[in-house]
């Protein structure tokens, strides 16, 4: 069940709302649980009924191994640790069936010219965000870092739907002492504008200016066979936006239907497109992520503790990782090495204290990000060849228009007919592009209109009409980018 379909947005989220709440109001506190993890399983089994066995095995596994390491169980510790690597293992081994059996497999055939046969194997929503949530919780297990949590508590931690499918990427800590508290038991009505107001925006991003901007993306990566210079920079620059607006949009969306529960969920976007460094940028981009590979994965390998050369090393490691986590393709890897690479250069860029003006930061930024975003969305190297040869060696081809004021450009190459045919779009759509560019960079963000500012009547006005013009233009199925992940 998609986010943006009528049947979330008018019958399962208002109806989980009231019951829900309405269980509270008879004091049946446990039943209410029940009842909210009994709705998360019938939003999560929406898709594929044959996914629901999976999670549910994952969750009593893990709820398992997390009791027997935790420092109350009494097994030695040598035991633990062997549970726990037995544990993170498992994990990792599921999501490696799932989603890497066939990549495996066709690079096993190149190497070693095999016909091995591809199992086509269909990956379950959510594995990639469930597992990571239940690694992290694992470790904590293992710290000592975790209280002792009821069975219930914990499926609930696991499969609350706002936000089960793609994050964020949750904490115990941050979750579990929200579903328990009793102030958290009753209808909060601050907490449903709030979340009203953030929902709308979320629906907003993702249908009318995500959606629209695939629409060139695609064109550009999946359809053309061959891009002019502005062609390129079109394509990349709309994927570039779709897919802040496409994730972020969920983002919202989660975070605005958890409120009407009275659950606050971590922020996972602040303007990343505003970053003046590649530092920056990923302490705003997908920032649990972020977290979620530093605390239990950057730490884990040693972090910055041994030394300058080791330092370097585990960025690169971890996020050759997060490169490979979003997806089974070595355009993944290309994608998460340029960021690794792209970090340590900034580290090494600091340690001479270089610097450069803030307009000029923030060029280099945004262009890597965008360029780098080519490998991210490319279905394979040709395809992200195309696009970066069309950016930097395609021919220049000018609107015919400006002919009589620049044909003096012919002699440097430059063309003049048909600039953005290959992607379908002309003056409108650039002008489109411009605003949504200056949205990006100079607007406040969904948070800050949100959580840093009081609600007015006028904003309640305005996500209304928002929420309205969403719904009337959702007349597609349309999934969000990050559900393939």
């Amino acid at each position: 069940m998609l986010f943006n379909s009528y049947e979330y947005i008018f019958l399962f989220l208002p109806a989980s709302f009231f019951l829900y709440f309405y269980l509270h109001k008879l004091r049946l506190a446990l039943a209410a649980k029940t009842f909210l993890i009994g709705t998360s399983l019938f939003f999560y089994a929406w898709w594929e009924t044959s996914y629901l066995i999976i999670i549910l095995i994952s969750v009593f596994f893990n709820f398992m191994v997390g009791n027997f390491v935790s420092k109350n169980f009494p097994i030695s510790a040598k035991r633990k640790k062997t549970l726990l690597l037995f544990g993170i293992t498992a994990n990792l081994a599921l999501l490696g069936y799932f989603k890497y059996t066939d990549f495996l497999l066709e690079n096993l055939n190149l190497l070693f010219d095999l016909s091995l046969p591809y199992q086509h194997i269909v990956l379950p929503l959510a594995i990639s965000f469930f597992t990571f949530q239940q690694i992290a919780y694992l470790v904590d297990a293992y710290r000592g870092d975790k209280k002792n949590y009821s069975f219930l508590d914990y499926s609930l931690f696991v499969t609350f739907f706002p936000q089960l499918i793609a994050g964020p990427i949750v904490h115990h800590k941050e979750m579990m002492p929200q579903f328990a508290s009793k102030y958290n038991w009753v209808i909060r009505h601050k907490n449903i504008v709030l979340g009203l107001f953030i929902f709308s925006i979320g629906l907003f991003k993702k249908v009318i200016i995500a959606d629209s901007f695939a629409i060139w993306a695609n064109r550009g990566f999946d359809i053309a066979h061959s891009l002019n210079m502005l062609e390129a920079w079109f394509t990349s620059l709309a994927y570039t936006i779709q897919l802040y607006f496409d994730f972020s949009g969920y983002t919202d969306m989660a975070i605005g239907a958890a409120l009407l529960f009275n659950i606050r969920l971590p922020i996972n976007f602040y303007s990343p497109y505003k970053a003046l460094n590649i530092r920056d940028f990923w302490r705003r981009w997908h920032i649990t992520l972020t977290r979620f590979l530093r605390d239990y994965l950057y730490i884990t390998l040693g972090g910055n503790r041994s030394g300058t050369l080791k330092t370097y090393r585990n960025i690169i490691i971890v996020f050759l990782l997060g490169g490979i986590w979003h997806g089974a393709g070595w355009t993944f890897v290309v994608w998460g090495l340029l960021h690794g690479i792209a970090l340590v250069t900034h580290r090494i860029w600091q340690l001479f204290a270089f610097t450069m003006p803030r307009w000029l930061a923030w060029f280099v930024t945004f262009n890597f990000v965008n360029i780098s975003w080519v490998f991210f969305r490319a279905k394979d190297f040709n395809d992200a060849v195309k696009v970066l040869k069309g950016m930097f060696l395609g021919d220049l081809i000018l609107p015919a228009a400006l002919l009589g004021k620049l044909h003096f450009l012919n002699s440097f190459g430059v063309k003049f007919g048909a600039y953005l045919d290959a992607v379908g779009a002309g003056a409108e759509e650039i002008l489109k592009m411009v605003v949504m560019l200056a949205v990006v960079l100079f607007a406040k963000n969904s948070i800050q209109l949100t959580f840093e500012s009081n609600i007015s009547y006028a904003k309640m006005f305005y996500s209304a009409i928002l929420f309205i013009v969403s719904v009337l233009s959702m007349n597609k199925i349309s999934e969000f980018i990050y559900f393939n992940f």
